[in-house]
């Protein structure tokens, strides 16, 4: 994002609104997200050896089987097609279609909203949320069912750009991501998961200019 304001002068020569639109460009959100994913990676690990852990332990890095990602893929597959059809009955905007435009200005700002939106937004969030949280509060007294709670509750109410309707749908595929990271003991699986339906709403959610 600094980046782009030194592009444009810097902050003192953009309105509120300008600095909003300027923001909601697609290939500046690709960018720093990109920007923002090792810088929040180094951290975990500091934190991580820091408490005598190993991160890939931590984290539960293992990777999955074919049988569990497909699987998983699946179960995604059903709740994404179930939250569809009750965003339709109830008339309700979802994440899918939280806009009717994303400028990017180029194949440049196509490919940084595809890299940030759908590899290195899924890896930072599930290091995050399904790995580092889930971990410490499914061995507290939170347990494993009461952490895919509130993980989710969490990951739903940090997309601040939704409606209440479309944190709700975060929130429900938030427990099924849950559900795998801790029957497969695997953060890379919902990692995979993740990175598929990101992809899946990149290309229903355009057009891109």
């Amino acid at each position: 994002m600094a980046l782009a304001l030194s592009v444009y002068g810097g902050t003192r020569t953009l309105s509120p609104a300008e600095f909003q639109a300027l923001w909601l460009e697609g290939r500046w959100q690709g960018v720093g997200i990109i920007a923002a994913a090792l810088p929040t990676i180094a951290v975990l690990w500091v934190a991580i050896r820091m408490a005598g852990r190993e991160f890939a332990e931590y984290l539960a890095l293992n990777w999955p089987s074919g049988r569990e990602l497909l699987r998983a893929l699946g179960i995604t597959a059903i709740v994404v097609l179930a939250e569809s059809f009750v965003a339709y009955f109830v008339g309700a905007q979802g994440p899918a279609t939280i806009s009717d435009l994303v400028v990017v200005r180029g194949t440049g700002g196509l490919l940084s909203l595809l890299i940030g939106f759908c590899i290195a937004g899924p890896i930072v969030e599930e290091f995050v949320v399904r790995g580092f949280m889930f971990r410490g509060w499914s061995q507290s007294s939170l347990g494993p069912i009461g952490a895919i709670v509130m993980t989710s509750a969490v990951w739903a109410m940090n997309h601040t750009q939704y409606d209440w309707f479309g944190r709700l749908e975060i929130f429900v595929a938030g427990l099924a991501l849950g559900h795998f990271r801790w029957r497969s003991d695997s953060t890379w699986l919902t990692v995979m998961v993740h990175s598929t339906l990101n992809t899946f709403l990149f290309f229903v959610m355009g057009p891109y200019v």
